[in-house]
C-alpha cells in the first residue's frame, strides 16, 4: 500500500504557489478582474495565485475570513493584486450583495471561477436529509446562484463574461459521494445548457472536471481510500491544483474564446481507466473493506 504524506504535506504551500512555473505569460490577464469562489481551499487557491501572478485583480470568496485575508495578505506581498470577500453562496441575496460590491469596486468582472463545494465519504443509503441538502445546496444550488448573478450583470452592461465551474468526474465509477455526484452532473448539464442560451451574451460557460488532485480536502477521506488514489488512473500518480489552475486559465482567457459547453478532465486519464472508492473498496469487489 503506498505511503501517505502527512497532512501538513497535502496540496502546494503559498511560497511554492508563488514560484511554480507556468506556461502562460507574466501580462497574460492583465487588468482583469475574476472572481474565485471557494478561494482559500487547495484548488481555489491555486488557481487564485495563478490569476493574480498573470496580472489579474482576483476577488477571493469564501466563508472563512481569516483565510481568506491569509491569502490576500500573502498576495499583496508578491504585489499582487487581490481582495478579500466573505459571502455564503447558497444564500442568493449575499450573492447578489457580492457581486455588486465587487462591481461598483472595479467596474466590472470579467470571469467567475466556481471552485466553492464540498463533500463527505459516506454509503448513499445511509445519506441523512441534512446531509443530502448540504452538499446539493453548496455544490449546485450555490453554483447556479454565482453563475447567474454573473451572467445577469454582464447582459446588463453588455459585458462580455466567462465562467469555468470546477466540478468532478461523473463519468467514471466515484463512490461513496454520490451526493456530489448528482450536484456536480447538475452543474455540467446546467452549464451546456447556458452555454447555449447565453452565447448571445458573448457569455462562455465551461467544467473542470478534476481526478485525483492532492490537497488538504483529502483529509475527510481515510488513509487507506487516499493511499488508492494514485492509483486511479494510468498514469498512476496523483494531480496537483495547479494543473487545475492553468486549466482555468485556458478556459476562462482568450486562449479557450471559441470554446464554449464543454468540461475539461484532468484525471491523468482516470475516466478511461476504472474506478475510485473514498469510502473504501468492499470486499465484495475485491476490496479490503470488510
Amino acid at each position: 500500500m503506498t505511503d501517505q504524506p502527512s497532512p501538513a504535506k497535502l496540496g502546494l504551500t503559498d511560497e511554492e504557489l508563488a514560484t511554480h512555473p507556468t506556461m502562460f505569460a507574466a501580462d497574460a490577464l492583465k487588468d482583469q478582474v475574476v472572481i474565485v469562489s471557494g478561494g482559500a481551499g487547495g484548488i481555489g487557491r491555486a488557481i487564485a495565485w495563478l490569476f493574480a501572478r498573470l496580472g489579474a485583480h482576483v476577488a477571493v470568496v469564501g466563508r472563512d475570513g481569516g483565510k481568506l485575508d491569509a491569502l490576500v495578505a500573502q498576495l499583496a506581498g508578491r504585489d499582487l493584486k487581490a481582495s478579500a470577500h466573505i459571502a455564503d453562496i447558497r444564500e442568493p441575496d449575499a450573492v447578489n450583495a457580492l457581486f455588486d460590491t465587487i462591481w461598483a469596486a472595479h467596474g466590472s468582472v470579467d470571469s467567475l471561477i466556481n471552485s466553492a463545494g464540498g463533500q463527505f465519504p459516506q454509503a448513499a443509503i445511509d445519506f441523512s436529509v441534512k446531509g443530502w441538502n448540504a452538499v446539493i445546496n453548496t455544490n449546485l444550488n450555490g453554483t447556479w446562484y454565482m453563475m447567474q448573478a454573473a451572467a445577469q450583470r454582464w447582459r446588463d452592461h453588455k459585458h462580455p463574461g466567462s465562467i469555468v465551474n470546477i466540478v468532478v468526474v461523473t463519468t467514471h465509477g466515484l463512490y461513496g459521494i454520490a451526493h456530489t455526484i448528482a450536484a456536480r452532473s447538475g452543474v455540467i448539464g446546467l452549464s451546456r445548457a447556458v452555454a447555449v442560451e447565453w452565447a448571445p451574451l458573448n457569455i462562455r460557460v465551461n467544467c473542470i472536471a478534476p481526478g485525483a488532485i492532492e490537497t488538504e480536502g483529502w483529509n475527510v477521506y481515510s488513509p487507506e481510500a487516499r493511499a488508492a488514489y494514485p492509483r486511479s488512473n494510468p498514469m498512476m500518480r496523483v494531480g496537483s491544483p495547479w494543473d487545475v489552475a492553468e486549466a482555468s486559465v485556458f478556459l476562462a482567457g482568450p486562449s479557450a474564446k471559441f470554446v464554449t459547453g464543454e468540461t475539461l478532465t484532468v484525471d491523468g486519464g482516470g475516466q478511461l481507466w476504472g474506478e475510485t472508492w473514498t469510502t473504501g473498496k468492499p470486499a465484495y469487489f475485491g476490496g479490503d473493506d470488510k
